[in-house]
């Protein structure tokens, strides 16, 4: 190795350093003692060249100070050279001797390193030498993205503000243009531990840049894992409590990818999470987008059964019962999905939304003289379904609140989303008791249901009939479904064997079964042009069938059916 100066200036030149610097991380392989301190004097070298690499475009002489940190670093490469060389020969006196001049090596190494980055923070390196490498083809090599990716590391490591800021860009772009670079930059420690620390940065654009880089690569499960162990939740948490509004967003983001994993909520939980991102939905100033994000990470935090006691005790069940019945709907949609986490398995909790107005608040979003959107209205009937549905106590509180009333209108008008959430709920309704059947029979309820018996989705059609079917064992009920001719007909004219699947016939029968109860059902039935309908299920052995046909020639009946048969 040439350790000597310029012969011509007597100052040694970049190149001249970078290549002395290669060769003694050549060398250090072959070194077979100290090795625990020849691999921490190689990793120096290598962040040194990194370094070097970045601004070799760069005139020594035209900059004193760069002049002179690559005198020392030459002077102590030579240094190194000798210790090299004595320990590859096993030529060294005392090892202890030989452990003091390695340290002190180290430590040189360690004030180049920083030198370097203070003379390119303090602007001392024109913006103008530094080489800009293009970012490789799609069709590049590894080595040539790992090679760019290098020299980005390099910028962020030793670069200006804006040179950081520019490099953290060209890296945005790239991860987005080829997801390969994700896998190299997570491979490369430093890269990770610098974007880590980027969150930190006093400049809000370099923050945000390296937010949205950390977003990005948290949205790769297999690469969770380097940014845990990079340390990433606590500076999130920072910059959901320091940061710009949109590396508040961003942060937000990427806990809530880290969170998907429960094992991530504890170390939420333990740099203060929680209480934060409960301020931030308590905060009016906060954007609606924020809250969501928010709302989604606390959501994955209630797995966690301590941390959930943790969030009633701070008193989140009034915060987004109070956000359910904001005017914002992705406010509110974001609430209420949390709220039924909550809820979830959790009767205490179910019982403190519904006492802290939970249940008033859903109904309210369903009110047909509001103008939410049909996805608000969807989750807000699932909220009703998952906070109502287990406890036949709060029947009562939703007929006082109007929800009956509106479950009737969303049958009869709603989109065909809401329609099956209103049909659901009109199935619980019907089931909770005789009183909630009269009710409903006498609100108009069956009507709509019937409309629904020739619905394409057999999932609609099925709670349609079923909860028909459960309303009109009710004789209040008989009566008024016959006190409509078309109700009877059309059961009677969807029987045709030829036009029906199997399924929907046992729905139709069994709605049949029920009404054959009742002598106006009965009269209806048999007057309503289409009974050969039911003879010919019954020929086919169809059971429901046989047992109506049963029922009708009981009871006086006979002589009409047989000359209705045998005409």
């Amino acid at each position: 190795m040439n350790f000597n100066m310029d012969d011509e200036e007597r100052k040694p030149g970049l190149k001249q350093v970078i290549e002395n610097i290669s060769s003694l991380i050549s060398v250090s392989y072959s070194i077979k003692v100290f090795a625990v301190k020849w691999q921490f004097i190689r990793a120096k070298f290598e962040e040194l060249l990194t370094n070097l690499t970045a601004i070799e475009n760069c005139d020594a002489g035209e900059n004193f100070s760069l002049s002179s940190t690559l005198e020392k670093i030459l002077v102590t490469l030579k240094d190194c050279d000798d210790l090299a060389r004595r320990c590859v020969d096993s030529s060294y006196g005392g090892k202890l001797l030989m452990k003091s001049d390695l340290d002190i090596v180290s430590s040189k190494l360690d004030s180049y390193i920083k030198r370097l980055s203070e003379i390119y923070a303090l602007g001392l390196l024109s913006h103008g030498y530094a080489i800009v490498v293009s970012r490789p083809s799609i069709s590049a090599s590894r080595d040539d993205m790992r090679f760019y990716i290098d020299d980005l590391l390099s910028r962020l490591k030793i670069g200006s503000v804006d040179m950081k800021k520019q490099a953290l860009i060209a890296f945005n772009e790239s991860i987005q243009y080829d997801d390969r670079y994700v896998k190299i930059a997570v491979q490369i420690d430093s890269f990770i531990n610098y974007l880590v620390d980027f969150l930190d940065f006093q400049d809000n654009e370099v923050q945000e840049e390296a937010a949205k880089a950390v977003s990005f690569i948290a949205g790769y499960e297999f690469f969770r894992g380097v940014l845990i162990r990079a340390g990433i939740i606590s500076p999130l948490i920072r910059v959901l409590e320091c940061g710009s509004e949109l590396s508040k967003e961003l942060a937000a983001t990427s806990l809530n990818k880290l969170t998907e994993n429960s094992d991530n909520a504890w170390s939420v939980s333990s740099h203060g999470g929680v209480s934060i991102l409960m301020k931030i939905c308590s905060n009016k100033d906060s954007s609606a987008e924020l809250v969501n994000l928010a709302c989604g990470v606390l959501k994955n935090l209630v797995r966690v059964e301590e941390i959930k006691r943790f969030m009633v005790e701070e008193r989140a069940i009034p915060l987004f019962v109070k956000l359910a019945r904001t005017k914002d709907e992705i406010t509110q949609r974001s609430s209420l999905d949390f709220l039924q986490a909550m809820a979830y398995g959790d009767e205490p909790v179910r019982k403190l939304i519904v006492k802290e107005g939970g249940i008033r608040a859903l109904v309210c979003v369903l009110d047909p003289k509001s103008s939410f959107s049909s996805k608000t209205r969807e989750v807000a009937f699932n909220g009703i379904v998952n906070l109502c549905f287990s406890s036949n106590d709060s029947l009562n509180m939703l007929i006082n609140y109007g929800f009956m009333d509106h479950v009737l209108y969303f049958l009869r008008y709603g989109d065909v989303s809401v329609q099956e959430l209103a049909l659901k709920a009109a199935f619980w309704l019907c089931g909770t008791s005789d009183e909630a059947k009269k009710v409903m029979g006498d609100a108009g309820f069956m009507p709509a249901l019937v409309k629904f018996l020739d619905s394409k989705p057999y999932k609609m059609r099925e709670m349609a009939a079923e909860t028909l079917s459960s309303m009109v064992i009710l004789p209040r009920n008989q009566k008024r479904f016959v006190q409509n001719d078309q109700n009877v007909g059309l059961l009677m004219q969807m029987l045709d064997p030829g036009e029906v699947n199997s399924g929907n016939i046992k729905l139709l029968l069994s709605i049949l079964m029920s009404l054959t109860s009742c002598n106006s059902a009965r009269k209806k039935i048999v007057n309503s042009g289409y009974l050969k309908n039911i003879e010919k299920l019954a020929v086919a052995e169809v059971s429901d069938a046989k047992t109506i046909v049963k029922r009708l020639s009981s009871r006086k009946f006979w002589n009409i059916l047989s000359g209705i048969w045998h005409s």
